[in-house]
């Protein structure tokens, strides 16, 4: 566990990339970025869904210079802090999912399983692609593996 610093809450590029100060939980946080990402998907989950995706991308694109520039500032590859990949990664787990308060838990709970144990090749994208994009990239994995087993469950029940 990387300590927090103090540059999360004086640098904007630092407080989003620690996801709006959520990262600077002393314990597990990238289980509070994701718990952070929550509310977010709550306003989004009734726009169109090009809409959604769009933000995510953006999000995703803002997000890799995000986590590059603060990593770099930190002299920290991925600091355990940096969570808006989390964030982009919940909201992908959750494209195209009805909003209720259990598929947005349910999709935590499927997202940081995902995100905790990286099957293969989500561990691989973790060891070896590096920077803001390497940061991004499989949490945006873990999230496609998460959407595709809450899409798997809507579609069997």
């Amino acid at each position: 566990m990387n300590k927090s610093p103090s540059s999360v809450w004086r640098r904007p590029t630092h407080f989003f990339a620690f996801g709006l100060g959520s990262g600077a939980v002393p314990f597990a946080p990238g289980t509070f970025g994701t718990l952070a990402a929550i509310p977010f998907f709550w306003l989004m989950a009734d726009l169109p869904l090009d809409w959604y995706l769009g933000i995510v991308l953006v999000a995703f694109v803002v997000g890799v210079w995000l986590c590059d520039k603060t990593s770099h500032d930190l002299g920290v590859h991925d600091h355990s802090g940096i969570v808006w990949d989390e964030f982009v990664g919940y909201w992908i787990t959750m494209a195209a999912v009805p909003f209720s308060w259990e598929a947005a838990l349910w999709g935590f709970v499927v997202f940081r399983v995902f995100d905790v144990f990286k099957p293969w090749p989500i561990r691989w994208a973790d060891r070896r692609v590096a920077g803001g994009f390497g940061i991004m990239i499989d949490d945006v994995m873990a999230g496609l593996y998460a959407w595709s087993t809450m899409h798997l469950w809507f579609w069997l029940h």
